[in-house]
């Protein structure tokens, strides 16, 4: 199929983007396009105008100091996990890019793109809820930051407003005692993950300071899970996790398929992660 009807304009300036969209209710970002193309191509989206945020100056930058990571809105995938910075910083980032569609996708799509399109089965969206990150967001009116437990309304909503450019994420640093781990099953490479879970472990010693799982094509929207009071019972853990997400059928699984794999991969990460912490700590003595 091919898109509707649309108008198109690329601003040379910030400041020009967000007066486009400001005039115009029914306008979209086009960023890297590898997620709104495909709607358009479709008709699942019907903009009345794409402004292209690619003639913007200075918003490809991969930028990383002791607080964590933050990415523009123009840096691609492929740039940001790349990043050695990034990689030692916060390498949940890493882990997760890794599995975001094939190398071709990934040297186009924006990690910021992918997290503002709030697809609850894309990894992104999931690392920034799990690790508590935000994203920056610019209108006529000014900036203002989101924070992820904040960003995701439903099913492919943001709560961006339809004047804002989403100009960066942040993604905070790997803490001391953090150890992280990610993994996810799909049919084939490079495609949507039936379910992907990230975990977050934090030691001191031999205690468990506190454990967290964040899931991906389980629910409506990128989903993390508090399990820490339940660790140390790898079922209490899986059962605590199941009461928070609400896996449903469609074409690719079962409901029942998606909750088994809840439970497999959600003991598989959490120890792994556990085991990182460990190693990042005998490694710092």
């Amino acid at each position: 199929m091919k898109p509707a009807p649309f108008s198109y304009c690329r601003p040379g300036s910030l400041t020009d983007a967000v007066a486009a969209l400001a005039d115009d209710p029914d306008a979209k970002v086009l960023a890297g396009g590898q997620s709104l193309v495909p709607l358009l191509s479709m008709r699942l989206a019907a903009p009345s105008m794409l402004v292209d945020i690619n003639g913007v100056p200075d918003l490809d930058h991969v930028r990383v100091d002791d607080s964590g990571v933050r990415v523009g809105a123009l840096a691609r995938h492929a740039d940001v996990l790349a990043s050695p910075d990034v990689r030692r910083t916060q390498p949940l980032v890493s882990l997760a890019l890794s599995h975001v569609a094939h190398a071709t996708i990934r040297n186009r799509g924006t990690t910021v793109g992918s997290i503002v399109h709030a697809d609850a089965a894309a990894e992104m969206p999931m690392v920034l809820t799990l690790l508590d990150g935000s994203v920056t967001v610019a209108s006529a009116g000014g900036t203002r930051t989101i924070p992820a437990s904040g960003l995701y309304a439903g099913p492919l909503e943001s709560t961006l407003h339809h004047d804002e450019i989403a100009l960066e994420a942040f993604f905070p640093a790997l803490a001391p005692g953090e150890g992280v781990a990610f993994a996810e099953i799909a049919r084939r490479h490079g495609d949507y993950a039936l379910v992907g879970v990230g975990g977050v472990v934090r030691i001191e010693g031999d205690q468990v300071l506190s454990a967290r799982a964040g899931y991906l094509s389980v629910c409506d929207v990128p989903t993390a899970v508090d399990v820490t009071q339940a660790w140390g019972d790898d079922e209490a853990v899986v059962e605590l996790a199941l009461s928070r997400l609400d896996p449903a059928d469609d074409i690719h699984a079962t409901a029942a398929y998606r909750a088994q794999l809840v439970r497999v991969l959600t003991r598989r990460v959490l120890r792994a992660a556990y085991d990182d912490a460990r190693h990042r700590a005998e490694g710092a003595a």
